[in-house]
């Protein structure tokens, strides 16, 4: 029988020789994670049902970055009860602050998620590890305490939808783009529990960075997991990281596939998606003059190095608006030293942006950048959401890096070639 990557994954990781749609397996976890929100309850749980100790020290991740640094007394008890389990369980991956980064930037950069893995998080977003070639997708935090117990998981074998992005990229559009393309064209529940398989050859010459955030923002399409098919890109991003052994899968030439949709995306423009929906998806170029207040870089999913240097190429020589004030975030500690030693802190600081050590912070409406009621904001997040990033009469518009950092300079929302 036929299987796509993801059927595969997981029939090895069920001990099976093939699994298919809709048919339930309990299958081996290769890594688990919680953050400050989520994990607190998971311990909970993991202690009411009298678990004693972790199935691995080393196969369980606890990362406090939504509210860190602790920005308030309910936020640092949070974080209090992760230390104090990750120090009872002895585990391996507790990351304070000035260790710590962004959850879904941070555990691909230190090699511990890895191709062929079955990954599970108590955060939407472990879809982001689908551009790796593995099956990774958010639970609950009671799934996480049983993970966490037994390191074993189970799941509903999802139905995979493929898409296939055919083309040359025009400049200023990248992973960020398409994905918010893709959810505008299927909606925000297009995808709800499939596989999204995505391919083709763009995807082939897209580097890592925008894979990781097209993968993770399936979850904005309802999917359970984003996966991209390991290649000699993924070869290379994982070779000098990896903790453990990783394997390759690939779908079968004839598997079997709910929904296939191929589009030519050459001529693209960037994308931003409007108020309260990632699939309320417009090209930059058809907006009318939409003012901003303020503007957010980073995130799990676009702050990584290469987007700050897109964003840095856009703001080099330039001044922010008056009226706006710009914040940069980059994801993880060694993407912050290396965003510094390239210069463009520099940039950044010439433009009169400022620059947050790494943290969710403003993306889910947490610290370092709430907005006011009428506030609106350009982010490279992956949530527009009523509310999402302050008051709920606030707007949030999504964008990729560019066009975040072009918005900046023009207090409006325009396309980065125009500034």
């Amino acid at each position: 029988m036929a299987m796509t990557i993801s059927e595969k994954i997981l029939a090895k990781h069920a001990g099976k020789p093939q699994v298919q749609p809709d048919e339930l397996v309990e299958v081996r976890v290769d890594f688990a994670l919680g953050n400050d929100i989520t994990a607190p309850l998971a311990i909970e749980a993991f202690r009411l049902a009298g678990a004693k100790h972790v199935f691995d020290r080393e196969r369980i991740a606890l990362v406090p970055d939504h509210f860190t640094p602790n920005k308030d007394i309910a936020s640092a008890m949070q974080v209090q009860v992760l230390r104090e389990f990750a120090r009872e369980q002895n585990l391996k991956y507790f990351f304070e602050v000035g260790r710590v980064g962004v959850e879904h930037a941070l555990l691909p950069e230190m090699g511990l998620v890895l191709p062929g893995d079955v990954i599970i998080g108590a955060d939407s977003h472990t879809c982001t590890y689908g551009a790796l070639g593995a099956f990774a997708t958010g639970v609950g935090s009671t799934d996480l305490a049983a993970a966490m117990m037994s390191g074993r998981v189970w799941f509903r074998v999802p139905h995979t939808m493929k898409f296939v992005y055919r083309g040359k990229l025009k400049a200023w559009v990248g992973g960020k783009d398409l994905i918010l393309y893709t959810i505008g064209q299927i909606g925000v529940d297009g995808a709800r529990y499939q596989a999204m398989e995505l391919t083709g050859e763009v995807i082939d010459a897209l580097p890592m960075a925008d894979r990781l955030t097209m993968s993770n923002m399936a979850i904005e399409a309802g999917a359970k997991v984003g996966i991209i098919p390991p290649d000699k890109t993924t070869e290379e991003y994982v070779k000098g990281r990896a903790q453990r052994p990783y394997e390759f899968y690939q779908s079968d030439a004839d598997a079997t596939y709910a929904a296939v949709y191929d589009w030519d995306v050459s001529s693209f423009e960037p994308m931003v998606a409007l108020p309260h929906s990632p699939g309320n998806v417009r090209p930059v170029t058809e907006l009318p003059d939409i003012t901003v207040h303020q503007v957010v870089i980073g995130s799990c999913t676009n702050g990584r190095l290469e987007d700050l240097r897109d964003a840095a190429r856009v703001l080099k020589g330039k001044k922010v608006a008056p009226h706006v004030r710009c914040l940069v975030i980059p994801a993880t500690q060694d993407i912050y030293r290396k965003a510094m030693d390239e210069g463009l802190f520099q940039i950044f600081l010439d433009a009169e942006a400022a620059i947050s050590t790494p943290t969710c912070g403003p993306c889910l409406g947490g610290h370092m950048g709430i907005l006011a009621a009428g506030e609106r904001a350009v982010a490279t997040t992956n949530r527009n959401f009523v509310g999402r990033m302050g008051h709920p009469e606030s707007e949030v518009y999504l964008s990729n890096p560019a066009v975040a950092a072009a918005s900046a300079v023009a207090g409006k929302i325009i396309h980065p070639g125009n500034v």
